[in-house]
């Protein structure tokens, strides 16, 4: 009987904070450390190093990640930082001066290479045996997957510091995107969400070259790279979409069904002035009309949006026509944040009068209330419709899922209390029973 006793794969703990195009930084992250022999475990202890993908975008969200890394400190020891808030080591040392190193966001060698300087990997290892799954490693249910199609971006809104922590934009080749998601599909995702920081401007900075698929010519444009998603039979739903021009010719593509009638557009605001001092790009007066226009187009058309009230110079009128806004846009998906400054953001030099807390506060409480009343009449007009449902979690309480009109994670749910035969990345076809302000319940068509 051998004495000799396999040696154990170096183990990597993974937290990951932060928006889905963080999360797609560390699936790569994931993917190549298995490929090299690592096994990622799910606690600190079990853990021989700790990397912490930090979020950098607002003051809230740096606060959580510095209490993420401390934590991880506590529990383990061996800490890496990357991330957004990454671009600012010095913050981090300040509070944390024991982490092990720091990188920025898409940094992902420099990440691989301080794992290996604190765990070196196996010798022996052998990434053409040991393979992982083909898709890569997936931080999301198997059912649903994002699709990252850019870095970067080119636009300097007075609120935002991601083009200097991210740079501006790179898109993927549109042959490598597309190789992506068919890997996807064919691991099993029934949904992706196609994600970058201005989805939209997708192949702006290669002058929408042609590229290849499957022996095919495609361009690297948001249009062709839709029609050729959409040939793979699953739901694609777009994400941080600004309205230019070309936008328009996405919406005969959902009417006819070939990608999901769903558009996410931040439009942040709705008065002229304050988008000015926001230093919006691609807003134009005829905003209403164009969304009229979609919607006459695409009658199931749903429109998300995020909304900042507070931004400093926002009057009384102001936030008014905001209101009046969202009365005529009825948009069906609606979130809001008041305004906080970020460091290094241009809108801090503004010599606009500061929105008191207490006003912003009022501001969002009321912004709320008046797109809650708009959400719940659209959706009580749902009740007595059939849906297609994509199927997330079944328990002994029944079905949670989502309708094309649900983003996960940040949009509503339906609700299904016959949950016999079903498991998550089920589709089924549901009536709409009851709704509320956010969500709806069905009962399974016969």
């Amino acid at each position: 009987m051998s004495t000799t006793t396999a040696k154990a794969n170096p183990k990597v703990g993974f937290v990951s904070l932060g928006c889905p195009k963080a999360l797609v930084d560390s699936e790569r992250i994931l993917t190549q450390l298995r490929m090299e022999g690592y096994d990622v475990v799910s606690t600190y202890q079990d853990a021989d190093v700790v990397v912490v993908n930090t979020c950098g975008f607002i003051d809230s969200a740096k606060a959580e990640s510095l209490e993420v890394i401390g934590e991880a400190i506590k529990e383990n020891g061996k800490v890496i930082v990357t991330g957004c808030m990454g671009v600012e080591e010095g913050a981090i040392r300040n509070v944390h001066p024991s982490v092990l190193a720091v990188t920025g966001p898409q940094q992902y060698e420099q990440v691989v290479n301080a794992v290996h300087d604190v765990v070196p990997p196996r010798q022996d290892h052998n990434p053409l045996i040991d393979l992982v799954p083909p898709q890569g490693i997936k931080l999301t249910p198997r059912h649903y997957a994002y699709l990252k199609i850019s870095e970067g971006c080119n636009h300097s809104c007075s609120f935002c510091i991601i083009p200097s922590m991210r740079g501006k934009l790179v898109s993927r080749p549109v042959g490598d995107v597309l190789d992506e998601a068919q890997r996807l599909v064919k691991s099993g995702v029934k949904e992706l969400l196609v994600i970058s920081q201005d989805t939209s401007a997708y192949g702006v900075d290669v002058k929408y070259r042609t590229g290849f698929w499957n022996g095919a010519p495609v361009k690297t444009r948001m249009t062709e790279l839709c029609e050729a998603l959409s040939s793979l039979g699953v739901w694609v739903r777009l994400h941080y979409v600004y309205p230019y021009p070309h936008v328009d010719e996405l919406i005969p593509l959902m009417a006819a069904g070939k990608i999901l009638p769903y558009l996410d557009i931040p439009f942040q605001h709705a008065s002229p002035k304050v988008l000015k001092a926001m230093k919006r790009p691609a807003f134009e007066d005829k905003t209403l009309a164009r969304i009229k226009n979609w919607r006459e187009i695409c009658p199931e058309l749903i429109i998300r949006s995020t909304f900042i009230v507070g931004f400093p110079g926002e009057t009384e009128e102001d936030f008014q026509y905001l209101l009046d806004w969202l009365t005529e846009a009825q948009l069906d998906r609606v979130g809001c944040f008041q305004y906080s400054p970020v460091e290094g953001a241009p809108a801090n030099l503004l010599d606009l009068a500061v929105v008191p807390d207490d006003v912003k506060q009022d501001r969002w409480e009321r912004f709320m209330a008046h797109q809650q009343a708009i959400s719940s009449a659209r959706l009580q007009l749902r009740i007595g419709k059939e849906i297609e449902v994509l199927i997330d979690e079944v328990d002994e309480q029944g079905a949670v899922g989502r309708c094309f009109f649900d983003a996960p994670e940040i949009d509503g749910n339906v609700f299904i209390d016959d949950a016999s035969g079903l498991k998550p990345g089920d589709k089924v076809w549901c009536t709409v029973t009851d709704a509320d302000e956010y969500d709806l319940w069905a009962e399974k068509r016969d």
